[in-house]
């Protein structure tokens, strides 16, 4: 894998990613339970149980790291294709069939499973949990999608543009009683921030680190101050019932939120390189990538099957609602049951890999192998061939 890793790929940005698709994962474990109430399947948050568990929404909502990677990466990417002579087009083709290509087999799989569901009698409103649950992580898609086809465009924007738009609607939205459909003006301009942010940083080099540090803290900073006095809420994730979101649309908070963790992804990227030199921690961190995709799309649907299974088995041994899978999260022991159902939703996350992985890898990625083992290969020598006239000429392979 070290021997396969081109030696220009700056190993951090994949980890940031790494770190940025756990968190996810682990977030949606840990904020999201499935009850059953009056025999339909409904969606608690521990957080609106338990306010005191807040802080870890400010662990697990890492979506500021992955536009600031992607669009440091984007920006890059797109310079090379220009280098190369590859059209817009083509280059945009490319990245959307690796996002896109994954999503085929997870529709697949549910509309066939919607099907068998309604033929059994699950209710309508337990199915419209379950596929809001499975599809929810699309919105994200679709917005990185949107982003990276416009990444000419927005490469040169700076961070503050977006950012005093996003200002400008929730001054509009909160302080001025505005209409509540202006928020979703913020949906692609509270994430083209950390995305121009890293295009910045492709283009220009890296942040100095006083520029980083004043990211972090005043990012750190302004989020407290609006949480404290302006409103808005402590979680940066949404719980159902609340009132307001931040991120559905993406609000101010949300928005100073991602700017603290983008100063401190850049932080990081230092020490992360020096610590990606060591073979066995650069594995990891590749093989997460390289299901990346795969690891996002089916997360939730690992949950679920865990989740119905136990449901399943409880009925049919006529047990009470399993702790920490079926219970209302409204304690300390739903919390401790939750961490000790983690392995189980890694291990059906890894089943579902081992199915669906394959998909993860587009023609033109093949394609792609295939031209830099032809770009490696030994270029073969002047070839002889005897002419017309009986003698040799000499041919270029």
């Amino acid at each position: 894998m070290v021997a396969a890793t081109p030696p220009g790929r700056d190993r951090a940005l994949d980890a940031l990613r790494a770190f940025a698709i756990l968190g996810v994962v682990l977030g949606h474990w840990l904020v999201t339970a499935l009850v059953v109430d009056s025999g339909t399947l409904n969606v608690e948050s521990p957080l609106g149980h338990l306010p005191e568990f807040t802080p870890v929404s400010w662990v697990f909502q890492t979506l500021a790291v992955f536009f600031l990677v992607g669009g440091h990466v984007a920006a890059r990417g797109h310079a090379a294709a220009r280098a190369r002579g590859e059209g817009h087009g083509r280059w945009v083709a490319a990245r959307l069939a690796r996002l896109f290509r994954p999503v085929l087999p997870l529709l697949g799989v549910w509309l066939l499973a919607s099907a068998v569901m309604l033929g059994c009698g699950v209710p309508w409103q337990s199915l419209y949990t379950l596929g809001r649950l499975v599809l929810s992580p699309l919105w994200f898609l679709l917005v990185l999608a949107a982003l990276t086809a416009a990444t000419p465009l927005v490469a040169r924007v700076h961070p503050l543009w977006p950012l005093a738009v996003v200002l400008h609607v929730d001054l509009i939205r909160f302080g001025l009683d505005g209409p509540e459909w202006l928020g979703w003006l913020n949906l692609p301009a509270g994430w083209l921030v950390p995305y121009c942010l890293g295009a910045l940083l492709a283009r220009r080099g890296p942040l100095a680190p006083a520029a980083a540090w004043t990211l972090l803290l005043g990012g750190a900073a302004a989020t407290g101050l609006l949480v404290a006095f302006a409103g808005y809420p402590g979680s940066m994730v949404g719980v159902p019932g609340a009132p307001v979101s931040n991120l559905n649309p993406p609000t101010l908070a949300a928005v100073t939120f991602g700017l603290a963790q983008s100063g401190g992804a850049v932080l990081l990227l230092g020490p992360l390189r020096r610590a990606l030199r060591r073979p066995l921690a650069w594995a990891a961190v590749a093989l997460l990538n390289l299901c990346a995709m795969t690891v996002f799309l089916w997360h939730q649907t690992a949950m679920i099957a865990v989740t119905a299974g136990g449901l399943l088995t409880a009925g049919l041994l006529g047990h009470a609602p399993l702790t920490g899978l079926h219970t209302v999260p409204d304690g300390s022991a739903w919390v401790l049951a939750r961490l000790g159902w983690l392995p189980l939703f890694a291990g059906a996350l890894l089943i579902c890999g081992a199915a669906f992985h394959a998909y993860e890898r587009t023609a033109y990625e093949r394609t792609g192998h295939e031209r830099t083992a032809t770009a490696h290969a030994p270029k073969p020598g002047p070839s002889r061939k005897p002419g017309p006239d009986g003698r040799t000429e000499a041919r270029r392979a």
